[in-house]
């Protein structure tokens, strides 16, 4: 029986792969890159079951001097420390994502990209399959929380930094 972990890692692996087929179909208008970091902002907050998978595969490296501005993750070049583990709101970063509000009586869908990856043809004029959709990985990543802990507590990706570095 895989551990809460290795279903992270699952979920990560999966997540990355999809993003990884989107970002080919959007190769034109994505400038994302190592040392992009528009989109890597302070206050972020990932489910503890995502923090523990960073605290467990980072614990015995040496990250120095947390960054001053954007993520605390963030390298003096503007590339991410924690790339291998980072979260999945990490992941999708820069695809154009799409979501509903339920709210009314009828559903109705936002979509929004980076700043930097607008260029190109119109959000709304882009097959839905080929916008991140956001909703199926949180319900997937809230399930895993509450096998974990019976609760949905998120944690600060900064207070982490300084879990892993002894701060």
């Amino acid at each position: 029986m895989p551990t809460i972990a290795e279903k992270v890692a699952a979920v990560h692996r999966a997540v990355e792969a999809l993003a990884q087929k989107k970002a080919v179909i959007h190769k034109d208008r994505m400038q994302c890159k190592r040392g992009c970091h528009a989109c890597c902002i302070d206050g972020l907050t990932v489910f503890e079951v995502e923090a523990e998978r960073i605290l467990a595969e980072f614990a015995n490296v040496d990250l120095g001097l947390p960054s001053s501005s954007g993520c605390v993750f963030l390298g003096d070049e503007g590339e991410c420390r924690i790339y291998e583990a980072r979260p999945y709101v990490c992941r999708t970063q820069g695809l154009p994502l799409r979501w509903f509000d339920d709210e009314g009586a009828e559903p109705i869908e936002f979509r929004d990209i980076c700043e930097l990856n607008i260029e190109g043809p119109a959000l709304e004029d882009l097959d839905p399959e080929s916008c991140w959709t956001i909703g199926h990985v949180e319900s997937i990543l809230q399930a895993l929380q509450l096998e974990h802990s019976g609760e949905l507590r998120r944690v600060s990706l900064r207070d982490l930094f300084g879990e892993i570095s002894g701060d």
